[in-house]
């Protein structure tokens, strides 16, 4: 297929943020359907974006569409596996946001189903999609990093719980708190960069401190939609460590809110022959030259188009032809493993999980 007919599940902030100005910019890409829950939303979109779109208000509805050849799952973590299950089973090709579920369980009945039904199976993990993190990436496969032995992974916001009382801080909606929904992007990001080593095993320690704690002032606690005396029963806050079979550790912190300076995003890697650090916006590599002090090279790639863009331009060549797929299923359940592993040793007071 050169032009690939995509239905878009899910008319939230992460659809109006990032995956319909990316899926827009796309010469391959029609947008032919768009469902929502709250079908006014839904609407919305068609008249602003997609003018030529069926909207329909059950994802069931819109997945019997023979004008859809994908679709674009954005909705609460708790349904990406049902959705995209039923998505194989009407023979379409599946992107998903993250994470690719909730459970291990439910992130490999979405593989099984898409080897079966022999269709695409994505889930969006955009940061590997940054020019800099690309570079970095290039960089490491170049073996000018030597051996990777120890990474850090960190995302901290100050005050930025996402849709507070909804279902961003309901476990059973969610999954988790910081830890799934920023977790899996920079624990991934690290992992990847260090060439996904098998996992030895996990500890680590949440805790939950800003439950009844209404200040904000962070624009991620924009995402979603706040309930005044909705639930909030997931972590604010997840630390802790991850080794691997090959002797390396990865260090990871995520929160949503915390008595910080300021937020950070970043990921730093220790290697034999050199270091490096990535925060999205430049890469920092430090390395040694000879009868010199440590220098510092500092990389910043110009972002003409988003990571999601890059991201959903990965999908659709995929299905074009034209490209192998930068995220593998099989990478994700064991990333929705490494996570699950966590929050088992977090209950356990932080007892190591041996894989």
């Amino acid at each position: 297929m050169d032009t690939v007919r995509i239905g878009i599940i899910g008319i939230g902030g992460v659809a109006a943020a990032a995956h319909i100005p990316a899926l827009l910019q796309n010469d391959h890409v029609k947008v032919t359907a768009v469902c929502d829950v709250d079908l006014k939303r839904a609407k919305t979109a068609r008249r602003k974006y997609f003018k030529k779109a069926a909207v329909y208000e059950d994802y069931m509805e819109l997945l019997a569409d023979e004008n859809v050849d994908a679709v674009d799952i954005l909705t609460p973590n708790f349904l990406h596996a049902e959705i995209a299950v039923e998505a194989f089973r009407a023979g379409k090709h599946v992107l998903c946001e993250k994470p690719d579920a909730i459970s291990v369980e439910e992130a490999e009945k979405m593989y099984a189903a898409s080897i079966e039904a022999d269709r695409l199976l994505m889930v969006v993990r955009n940061h590997r999609f940054n020019l800099n993190a690309q570079y970095l990436k290039t960089f490491v496969e170049k073996e000018r990093m030597g051996e990777i032995y120890v990474a850090r992974a960190v995302w901290k916001r100050r005050r930025g719980i996402p849709g507070k009382g909804g279902w961003f801080t309901t476990k059973e909606l969610s999954g988790g708190g910081p830890l799934i929904d920023l977790g899996v992007h920079v624990i991934d990001l690290a992992w990847w960069l260090m060439g996904c080593p098998e996992v030895e095993a996990v500890t680590g320690n949440t805790y939950s401190m800003f439950a009844d704690n209404d200040a904000v002032d962070s624009p991620n606690a924009k995402f979603g939609d706040r309930v005044s005396d909705g639930t909030c029963d997931v972590e604010d806050l997840a630390i802790g460590t991850i080794r691997f079979r090959n002797g390396s550790v990865l260090q990871f912190e995520t929160s949503w809110a915390s008595n910080i300076y300021r937020e950070e995003r970043y990921v730093e890697l220790y290697g034999s022959k050199a270091g490096a650090f990535w925060d999205g916006a430049r890469d920092e590599i430090y390395y040694e030259s000879p009868g010199a002090k440590q220098k510092t090279h500092v990389v910043n790639q110009n972002e003409i188009a988003s990571d999601h863009a890059r991201n959903i331009a990965n999908f659709v060549d995929v299905l074009r032809g034209k490209a192998d797929p930068v995220y593998t299923p099989q990478q994700g359940i064991e990333m929705i493993k490494i996570l699950s592993a966590i929050y088992t040793s977090a209950e356990n007071g932080g007892k190591e999980i041996h894989f």
